[in-house]
């Protein structure tokens, strides 16, 4: 509890200049994951770790969206974001690892760039899929283990610093646990080196 606490001071904290980092990050590394992503949502969508709303943009215009950000000051950007944009969104504050939200209540959930950061990775995801309904979408994208090994090994340098500073892992595979839960990939990419990692799977039972 108090490691989570102190993680969600920490990202307080990084709210005002996050944007900026993120724009380079985007430029360099995610290409047009964005709205690669966020454009293959449909119905009652829930974003999981909202962050500043950078997602909003990219978002057809017909969806019904919920979105979830545990760092108060993120969400309060996140907030202006949606008003500036003429978005309707109802903003949360709470936790991915354990989502006050009924189970099946959503068509699709999307994640970007934030189960790397989230202290239990599994936990979220087993949220993400309990929310979903049958055959409803999940869409994630992160940064995650390189095959290629001598980047890898650069990235399990960086967990050893970065994991106990800001609880931000480079060495995960999201897309293990998801087809472990069952979920059938229908769009999966890989790209820099194999770092970034963004799919669409569907939840069984549709």
């Amino acid at each position: 509890m108090a490691r989570t606490e102190r993680l969600r001071r920490y990202w307080d904290r990084q709210s005002a200049s996050y944007d900026r980092i993120m724009a380079v990050a985007e430029r360099r590394f995610f290409a047009d994951t964005r709205p690669w992503l966020c454009g293959q949502a449909t119905g009652d969508t829930l974003e999981v770790a909202f962050g500043t709303g950078l997602n909003l943009p990219y978002y057809p215009r017909e969806i019904r969206l919920t979105a979830v950000e545990w760092s108060p000051a993120m969400l309060e950007i996140g907030r202006r974001r949606a008003a500036s944009l003429g978005r309707e969104v109802d903003l949360r504050e709470g936790d991915a690892q354990a989502l006050d939200l009924p189970d099946a209540s959503f068509d699709t959930v999307v994640c970007t760039f934030a189960l790397c950061c989230i202290p239990d990775e599994g936990r979220a995801l087993a949220e993400m899929a309990r929310v979903l309904r049958p055959g409803g979408t999940l869409l994630l994208a992160d940064h995650v283990a390189s095959p290629v090994w001598p980047v890898r090994a650069l990235q399990g340098l960086l967990d050893a610093v970065t994991v106990p500073l800001q609880g931000e892992h480079f060495g995960r595979r999201p897309v293990r646990r998801v087809r472990a839960m069952g979920f059938t990939l229908e769009r999966h990419e890989r790209f820099k080196l194999g770092m970034i990692e963004r799919l669409a799977a569907r939840r069984p039972g549709g």
